[in-house]
Order: structure tokens, then C-alpha cells, then sequence
């Protein structure tokens, strides 16, 4: 990992002597006047506020300067009163490796990549992964019988309770939503499995998670016709939303979308008819994602002729519960950047930022909704070792006071 700042390095944890302050070299001082460091003039009220107004890894870098400083960003005093003070811009993790659990994560602030290490228990990339509000939440692939929720920055880190029915299910779409307020958290997990020997129909139910309860709930059970669930899913001002994927040619579009309000918990019928939203037009594929409170999906588009095959990038935004307006569509020339981008890609994002890469390179583009501005990252550490190489990654607010 050379040449990268290493979020690793950094860890307060590895710092085992402090200094007050740094000796000071006497050459070339011409009087004899007494040296005072401002640290010792502060009180710790003082220091501590101006301490929190620093960027997420530059607080870790602060905690390294003297006992002091570490005792005080580790206070749990501080924990509490920091996010009010410095909201902190949407990182972007990706994985180096499909068979390991190591990355990067880039901040758009400090345009830099940070070597970060996943809680112990996440082992490879093979995850189901959701994140909001500074908490990220996992569930293995192979069995749905694991799932975490954590802080990645603090690596605090709690295992949820194995919700029923979920071992045996062809498809899974999982999203979290923490309430700002309260620190309160929903998890769900859309679950999609085939009926025997009939690839029309598919089993489809919604399985619900209250922190406050820590309790599981079976919200919805239906069986679908011609169409499945999938795995991309978010959570919006209390309303679910999953996309469906078509099982027969009769469909226009090979994607719709679901709406579910969680707020009701209580079993419903027909979901199709109750909560379909038509997509805004032919997608090779769509991705999810809570801007501030609004529905923004971010697709490739296909060609009319043929929807496997992408034409472009697009980013829509969900107005009046039904109807999307195109708020963006990728310039060529960063399209043509990717270079053969597949027909599906990664994305995900929070705040005003969207993060856009390609599955077969470890190129990053950031499209910032609210200046309506597309730029690359800087260079990711990794490069790609072997063709067939796979990246993928996902996004997540640094937050230190925040806990499962």
C-alpha cells in the first residue's frame, strides 16, 4: 500500500507514547525568551471545539499529536458533539478483491484513498451491503444467516438476530434506514424465490428489522407473475422501494419498480397494483439510493432494439410518488472513460454525491447532484492484476457518533 494514506497507519489504537508537546530546538533562537505553546493556554472545552471542526482523518492524525489530544477526541463527550459541527461529505469504499475483505475508501474532500480495514467477522466481498446515517449494514451471500450492523470509522459492530425464512431464496435486495434523530434504525430484506419448475412465477415477501424492538417482522407474502424481485433495494422517508425484474418477454420495460410503506407493518395484497412505478425508460440495469430524503435512481440505458445493450448513463429523481424527471445524464466523454463498461455497473450515494463505477476497473467517477458537476477520483492504489478481475464498492458517511 505504498504511496496512499493509510487509514490503518493512522488508528489511535497503535500509538503508544504521548508527548504534551514537542521538544523545542534552541538553534537559532536569538533571545532567551520562554516558549509557550498555545496547546497549554487552551482549556479543554476551547480545544475540543476547535478539534471538531477537522475532517473525519485529520481528527485520527490529531488524536497522534500528545496524550491530551487523544484523550479528547476519544472522549465520549466529543463522540456526541461533533457531527453538528462537521458534516462530513459521502466516502466511497471498494474492494480490491472479490475473495478478500480489504480496500480503500476515497473522501471527496481530501481527494485522497485510505486503507480501511472491515470488521473481523466480514471476510470476503460477497455481501448484501446497505449503509446509512454512518452505519453500514452486511448479510452474507451464501447462507442469509449473518447480518451486522457497524460503524466502520469507530468499528463498533453488533450482529442482528437471524430473521426467518431467508435461508433459502434465489434473490435478496437489503437496505437500512437510520432515523438522524433518535440514531434508530429499520433494516429490510426483500426476499425472491422461484416456484418450482415454473420460472413465471416467483414467492416474494418483505421481512422487517426495528432496533428498538429487535425483533424481525413478515410485513408482505405474495406470489408475483412475470415478474422477480432482485437485489437492489433503499429506504426513502419510510417507503420501501425495490426493483422487479421481468420473467417473460410480454413486458415493455425489463424493470419496474415497487413502492411498500413501512410505516403500516401490517400485511397487504396486490402489491403490483398498489405500488408499481413504471421505470422512465428501457435499463440495462438501476441502482437505488436516499439523496437527502429523495428517491434518486441512477440506470444504464439501453437501446430500444436491444435493452442489453448500453447507449448511456442517466440519473432520475422520483416526483409525486410516480413520476421521474431526468436530472442528469452522463457526458460521452467521461462514458467512453470507463472504457467497455458492462451493460450493469456499481453505484451508490448519499448527501448530494453519486458514485459511479465499473465492475471491471477500479475507475471512479463522483457526480455531485447539487452542482451538477461530473469529475474522476484520484487514482485508486489498486490496479488491475488479471483480466477478469472484479471491483465493486459502495458508499457510507464517516461518522464517529453513531453506534449500533
Amino acid at each position: 500500500m505504498r504511496g496512499e494514506s493509510s487509514w490503518v497507519s493512522q488508528s489511535l489504537d497503535d500509538n503508544k507514547d504521548f508527548y504534551s508537546f514537542s521538544e523545542v530546538d534552541d538553534e537559532g533562537i536569538k533571545d532567551n525568551s520562554p516558549v509557550v505553546s498555545v496547546d497549554v493556554l487552551l482549556p479543554d472545552d476551547l480545544l475540543e471545539r476547535i478539534l471538531a471542526y477537522l475532517p473525519i482523518a485529520s481528527i485520527f492524525r490529531a488524536g497522534c499529536v500528545c496524550k491530551r489530544w487523544y484523550e479528547i477526541v476519544n472522549s465520549r463527550r466529543f463522540l456526541w458533539n461533533i457531527s453538528p459541527l462537521t458534516p462530513q461529505k459521502p466516502w466511497y469504499f471498494m474492494f480490491t478483491s472479490s475473495d478478500e475483505a480489504s480496500g480503500y475508501a476515497y473522501d471527496t474532500v481530501s481527494r485522497k484513498w485510505y486503507g480501511i480495514e472491515l470488521p473481523y467477522m466480514i471476510k470476503t466481498s460477497r455481501w448484501f451491503i446497505a449503509s446509512s446515517c454512518g452505519l453500514v449494514c452486511f448479510m452474507d451471500k451464501d447462507s442469509r444467516r449473518e447480518l451486522y450492523v457497524c460503524n466502520l470509522i469507530t468499528k463498533c459492530c453488533i450482529r442482528l438476530i437471524e430473521p426467518l425464512g431467508l435461508r433459502f431464496c434465489d434473490y435478496s435486495a437489503l437496505s437500512i434506514a437510520v432515523d438522524r434523530v433518535s440514531a434508530n434504525y429499520t433494516v429490510s430484506v426483500v426476499k425472491s424465490r422461484q416456484v418450482p419448475e415454473n420460472y413465471f412465477q416467483w414467492d416474494l415477501s418483505i421481512h422487517v428489522y426495528d432496533s428498538v424492538t429487535m425483533t424481525w417482522t413478515a410485513t408482505v407474502s405474495e406470489m408475483l407473475t412475470g415478474w422477480r424481485g432482485g437485489d437492489e433495494s433503499v429506504i426513502c422517508n419510510g417507503v420501501l422501494y425495490f426493483l422487479i425484474y421481468a420473467t417473460g418477454s410480454f413486458q415493455e420495460n425489463r424493470h419496474g419498480l415497487v413502492s411498500y410503506d413501512l410505516s403500516t407493518r401490517s400485511p397487504v395484497r396486490s402489491l403490483l397494483t398498489r405500488g408499481f412505478i413504471s421505470v422512465p425508460c428501457s435499463l440495462t440495469c438501476g441502482r437505488l439510493m436516499n439523496l437527502n430524503g429523495t428517491l434518486v435512481m441512477v440506470g444504464g440505458i439501453g437501446k430500444q432494439d436491444r435493452q442489453d445493450i448500453i447507449t448511456g448513463i442517466g440519473i432520475w429523481i422520483l416526483e409525486n410518488t410516480k413520476q421521474w424527471r431526468e436530472v442528469a445524464r452522463m457526458p460521452h466523454r467521461f462514458f467512453q472513460g470507463f472504457g467497455e463498461l458492462d451493460d450493469v455497473f456499481a453505484s451508490s450515494g448519499t448527501d448530494d454525491l453519486i458514485y459511479i463505477q465499473s465492475y471491471g476497473a477500479p475507475a471512479l467517477l463522483v457526480f455531485d447532484l447539487q452542482k451538477n458537476q461530473w469529475k474522476w477520483s484520484q487514482k485508486c492504489p489498486v490496479s488491475k492484476r488479471f483480466p477478469l478481475q472484479l471491483f465493486s464498492g459502495f458508499c457510507f458517511e464517516p461518522r464517529l457518533d453513531i453506534s449500533p
